[in-house]
């Protein structure tokens, strides 16, 4: 059987699953428990500063009869006492010695605070820190936060006052709201930090009522930005570890990563770990379905090792960074036509809509007569010809694999739009663009 266990920076986990820093990750007994149905780790919910929690913390978009594909929240950090938190993590620790426990922490921009904080943290026999710079909502409105996180400079000064004191490993928690991650990434390994981790939530509205013109979430009949998260984000979260996983400056400096940020299952798990991350930590799915869904990521994953032979979770972690490559660096010559299994299709002609509609015309209707059964609609037909491979047919169409992609040869040559441009600088003007694109007969929009 695969082995599953990690060591993140330092820190020995069981598996990569970690709870991330949330309110699943709130008191001794959550996390004891989460511990005991198996989960690797965890990220304590987030102490410091003192806060007071609103009423209706939740707003959530729900799609076609599936719950809470996205999730808004605007829940602060822990309002229970510091002391308790404390106390409970020393707790956990002692009796799950085995297990990663991380504290989270966040306080003012002042450098006694941070100091004072993780002396006092570290002190209970946690297994490292998580410095919280990306909440969006809160927290940031007193400084804190995705203040800190949005400005590289001040990442990277709390990062060293930390490093400064800690004796434990320190993980920076960056925020998606920003222009580009890979900033703040960098501040984070100027300031010496143990790792990464990433992404926290992302600012957002959830929704208007169209009877009561009230926000989601709604407060007392007034509502704002919250954090989102949950499978809706799950695409954003990927670009950005991919980014940050790729950077050269924190790739030399070999910092592990912790991704989050839509995790739901052991594929998702996989994704991200195949992108960079080391662990994975979860909090949404968590919410919607409990701690017992770690059992079929363990499982999952397990079983997907063995079957792709791979002993440890190091031989996978990053395998696909490789492939993540710019728009330039992509083959023009590269060729493919969407080609229908018509003993699957049933005739939705969704595929014939959305080619028609919204793409390139080159899906017909006919009347193929391929059974006895009389049908009353015609089958849809691809003029491979005209195709240009976009793929939208593949995905309106609700059955799996009736539509596939098929690559073809047609003679154009292997070149990209950056070996284009050094090779012939001319197609820069657009006549010549066109008239070289007729020439070499390739597409180029």
């Amino acid at each position: 059987m695969a082995d599953l266990s990690i060591n993140f920076a330092g820190i020995k986990s069981p598996n990569p699953f970690w709870l991330a820093s949330a309110p699943p990750s709130n008191s001794a007994y959550q996390v004891q428990k989460a511990f005991e149905q198996g989960w690797g780790g965890a990220v304590w919910k987030t102490i410091g500063a003192p806060v007071l929690n609103v009423c209706n913390r939740y707003g959530t978009i729900d799609y076609k009869g599936s719950k809470i594909i996205g999730l808004n929240n605007v829940e602060l950090i822990s309002d229970r006492p510091i002391e308790i938190n404390l106390k409970e993590m020393r707790e956990v620790k002692r009796n799950f010695p085995n297990h990663a426990v991380i504290a989270s922490v966040m306080v003012e921009s002042n450098k006694e605070a941070w100091q004072e904080i993780i002396k006092r943290t570290e002190d209970t026999g946690i297994d490292g820190f998580e410095l919280n710079f990306g909440c969006p909502h809160g927290m940031s409105e007193r400084g804190m936060g995705s203040a800190m996180g949005q400005v590289p400079e001040y990442t990277c000064m709390v990062t060293e006052w930390v490093m400064d004191v800690a004796t434990k490993p320190v993980i920076v928690k960056l925020t998606p709201n920003v222009t580009d991650i890979v900033h703040p990434a960098r501040a984070a390994v100027k300031g010496r930090a143990s790792a990464i981790s990433l992404i926290n939530t992302v600012n957002s509205i959830m929704g208007v009522n169209l009877d009561t013109f009230e926000i989601s979430p709604n407060v007392g009949g007034k509502g704002g930005h919250g954090g989102y998260a949950g499978p809706a984000v799950k695409p954003i979260a990927l670009h950005l570890l991919s980014a940050v996983g790729s950077d050269p400056e924190v790739a030399k400096a070999g910092l592990p990563i912790s991704g989050m940020g839509g995790i739901e299952t052991w594929r998702d798990a996989v994704e991200f770990m195949l992108l960079g991350a080391t662990s994975v930590q979860v909090c949404t799915a968590v919410m919607h379905w409990g701690f017992r869904i770690v059992e079929d990521m363990i499982e999952g994953m397990s079983n997907w090792m063995d079957e792709k032979g791979f002993a440890t979770c190091d031989q996978f972690i990053g395998k696909s960074l490789p492939r993540i490559s710019s728009f330039g660096d992509f083959d023009l010559g590269f060729q493919s036509v969407a080609r229908i299994n018509h003993d699957k299709c049933i005739q939705c002609n969704l595929c014939y809509i959305a080619c028609n509609d919204a793409a390139h015309q080159c899906i017909d209707l006919k009347d193929l007569k391929l059974t006895s059964e009389v049908k009353e609609r015609a089958w849809p037909v691809v003029r491979e010809e005209d195709c240009v491979g976009c793929d939208l047919c593949s995905r309106v169409c609700p059955v799996d694999d009736c539509i596939t992609m098929v690559e073809i040869e047609t003679g154009r040559p292997h070149i990209t739009w950056n070996e284009l441009v050094k090779t012939k600088p001319e197609v820069l003007d657009w006549e010549k663009m066109e008239a070289y694109r007729k020439t070499a007969n390739i597409h180029i929009h």
